[in-house]
Formats: C-alpha cells, structure tokens, sequence
C-alpha cells in the first residue's frame, strides 16, 4: 500500500451539490501540506459520490491536515450546502485503478 497506509486520518461530507463536491477536492489538496497532496482525494470521483448516497471521504496523513482542511471549508463554503457525516483515525486510503 506504501503511502497511503499513512493517510488514515477521515473525514466524510455530505453535499448533494457537485461543484461544491469539487471544490472539497481542491481544498483536501490545498491542506495537505506535505507528501502526496492527491491521495487525500482518492475514490472522490463523481461515480463514487453518487453511489456513497452524495458522500465523499478525504484522507490525509496528519490530523492537523484534516482540521485544516474543515477550517477551510467552514471559511469559504455556505454551510448549509455539506455537513460532516463521519471521521475516523484509523481508515486509510487505498490505492485507486
């Protein structure tokens, strides 16, 4: 698995709304401050969202990522368009095809 095993540190959002889904993307990328700033994306695709019930889970590889990336969404996103709906220390990526 190598460096994904070190992303476990979760969080899910709930949107219905596909353009915020995609500025979640960029903002994971813009939080991950160290090593590979496109794992914590990983299995966020649009097919993906639709059949995790318009969920999406980032990883990253340090807590603080994580709470910086929520910081960031509380800061630029309307909060009633997403809501966290899980988080997790221990579910890392997987590589995706």
């Amino acid at each position: 698995m190598g460096d994904h095993a070190d992303y476990r540190y979760s969080i899910t959002i709930q949107s219905d709304d596909p353009a915020l889904v995609n500025c979640l993307r960029s903002l994971s990328q813009f939080s991950q401050k160290t090593g590979n700033n496109r794992i914590c994306w990983g299995g966020t695709k649009d097919k993906d969202w639709e059949r995790d019930g318009h969920r999406v889970t980032f990883r990253f590889s340090k807590p603080a990522y994580r709470e910086g990336f929520l910081a960031e969404i509380n800061r630029l996103l309307p909060n009633n368009l997403w809501r966290e709906s899980a988080r997790s220390d221990a579910d890392p990526a997987r590589p995706q095809a």
